[in-house]
């Protein structure tokens, strides 16, 4: 009698999977193999437990539920949920707590009053009047989470600025775009653009965070920002799972919230610094060698991490003078200044350190080599200090770097664009995407199940190392304390380099007005050498090849000018 009444349900258990149900005494369904009792009953109520959230569905007649709205919100409030989100994120990192009421939100408060949204007498939301009437924007406290992210209690409570606020009753406003977008201007939102604006985007939100971390001048780069990104520490991918219920996105919101690619370096750069010429910043606090952003303290950060001699920073420190890359006035951001050039502080100190591993090694495939040589034989006798062997580094750091990018790889094949909170673009086929992901759910668990694959234990611990070198481990050589000795000559007053065989890595300046230098990167035409190193950092950075290869002939072209010019001169004959 007991098969008969489970013969019909077959959804496996939420606790082990397994489809093996017996019926209590008091009717309840319950697993045989893990004892788990759930809602399902003997009578004709269906129920069945899912994740901490019961689902009823009750045989016979059916009608149809009405649509349950939530909040009356904006797409500006969406995005200033997503920069509070972001900024706490980021206090949790270890940044600075004035990073978000003193700076991200002065910055937003900035940007909402140039692109006429808040802060000025007439904002576009109420030349409209159809569409929002002036009891929508009356402020009501502690209705909605998007509201908390202010200065103080005193600005908290400001209504002057006009900023829509969200309500939790529906008006004629919602009713009128409801089939539309889940905002009230979700789908005019899509195609207000204005010239000599910037619209704000998912990137956008990441330079408003470059942007305070630069202003406070904190220990995470752009390149450390990403990866935070990438490992879901910063909230940015599948942004709508911290979005609450109350705020329902669908249809053109899904366009605007939405992303499906990662972000990329030079994109992120790039709108920073337009924000920053749009909101008419001041100039930033300046930069100096104190500074986690100077080029001798972020040298000295690479040189840890990628395990090459301390010796090597005294060069670094040399090329950054000698190049001006030192200078406050060049590292200090100003939007106010023309032609503000884009400093990639994190991709200049790798460059850096590249240039200086040319001068000593050449890295053309035989000096390096050849020094290699000379370095094992003096090593074979055990001297006081050990020489650093280039081979032998190579050798070293190889393994880690190619086992690192094997995991990247993974994860990148692993990763789930779709989260747990489903998005839809009408309501019409709500029904048959909750069917869809249901059975892709079971499917994944089965298969997992099958395959013996361990579960994912969670987020990885922030830091700001991808390589951790220690003296302790013995598979690994600690290469920070060798000695570089062998390869410098004495000179009067300073040390110079033993190997003369420098080469440019471009002859000729691109001066075309699309420059598309740092596209054109061929590894058939380099060294191998000179491309693992390009290839080990550009992995470190999270950036392409050429973007590393491109701000090394920025450095060579400014330290070896006269060399550039006679290779011009000699074309030119």
């Amino acid at each position: 009698m007991e098969e008969e009444d489970t013969r019909g349900y077959n959804k496996p258990c939420p606790q082990c999977s397994e489809i093996n149900w017996g019926i209590s005494d008091e009717g309840r369904f319950y697993c045989k193999s893990c004892h788990t009792i759930i809602e399902k009953t003997k009578d004709n109520e269906v129920s069945e437990m899912i994740i901490g959230r019961v689902q009823s569905i009750s045989r016979g007649l059916r009608t149809k539920k009405k649509h349950e709205k939530g909040w009356e919100w904006y797409i500006c409030e969406g995005f200033q949920f997503i920069l509070l989100k972001q900024a706490q994120a980021l206090q949790t990192l270890g940044v600075a707590h004035q990073i978000k009421d003193e700076v991200i939100c002065t910055f937003w408060r900035r940007f909402l009053q140039k692109t006429n949204q808040a802060y000025v007498k007439k904002p576009h939301y109420r030349s409209n009047s159809s569409i929002v009437s002036e009891s929508q924007t009356s402020h009501s406290e502690g209705d909605s989470e998007l509201e908390a992210f202010s200065f103080s209690e005193e600005e908290h409570t400001d209504t002057s600025a006009g900023l829509p606020t969200s309500g939790n009753s529906t008006s004629a406003a919602e009713s009128a775009v409801s089939h539309l977008s889940g905002s009230v201007d979700g789908s005019s939102y899509m195609k207000r653009s204005r010239r000599g604006t910037v619209k704000m985007s998912m990137p956008m939100t990441l330079a408003f965070c470059y942007l305070a971390l630069l202003w406070l001048r904190e220990s995470i780069t752009l390149s450390d920002l990403l990866r935070f990104v990438f490992e879901q520490h910063i909230p940015y991918l599948n942004i709508e799972q911290h979005f609450p219920e109350e705020i329902k996105i669908y249809g053109p919101d899904i366009k605007i919230f939405k992303v499906q690619t990662f972000p990329e370096y030079n994109d992120i750069l790039k709108k920073s610094y337009e924000l920053g010429i749009f909101l008419d910043l001041p100039r930033f606090p300046p930069i100096t060698e104190n500074c986690f952003f100077h080029p001798n303290v972020l040298c000295m950060k690479y040189l840890l991490e990628v395990n090459l001699p301390d010796e090597l920073h005294y060069w670094t420190c040399h090329i950054t003078k000698l190049g001006g890359f030192d200078d406050v006035h060049y590292l200090t951001l100003d939007p106010a200044r023309r032609r503000t050039k884009h400093i990639c502080y994190d991709v200049q100190a790798a460059a850096i350190i590249i240039v200086v591993l040319k001068i000593i090694f050449a890295l053309d495939d035989e000096t390096e080599w050849q020094l290699s040589k000379t370095s094992e034989i003096k090593n074979q006798r055990k001297e006081e200090k050990m020489l650093f062997d280039f081979r032998e580094w190579y050798t070293t750091i190889r393994p880690c770097y190619e086992q690192a990018q094997q995991m990247l790889e993974g994860e990148l094949a692993r990763f789930l664009w779709r989260g747990e909170k489903k998005l839809y673009y009408s309501h019409t086929i709500k029904q048959q995407l909750q069917k869809k992901k249901q059975m892709s759910d079971n499917l994944r668990r089965q298969f997992t199940k099958l395959t013996g694959a361990t579960a994912d234990t969670g987020k990885k611990s922030p830091s700001s190392f991808l390589f951790n070198w220690e003296e302790q481990n013995t598979d690994r050589i600690c290469f920070h304390g060798h000695s570089l000795e062998a390869f410098m000559q004495k000179g009067k007053k300073t040390l110079s380099a033993a190997n003369a065989n420098y080469w440019l890595s471009s002859l000729k300046k691109c001066r075309a007005k699309i420059c598309k230098h740092s596209e054109l990167y061929e590894e058939s035409l380099f060294p191998r050498s000179y491309h693992f190193v390009v290839s080990l950092f550009a992995f470190l950075l999270g950036v392409k090849h050429c973007v590393i290869h491109h701000q090394v002939c920025l450095i060579e072209e400014h330290i070896y000018q006269e060399k550039y010019k006679g290779k011009k001169r000699k074309s030119k004959k």
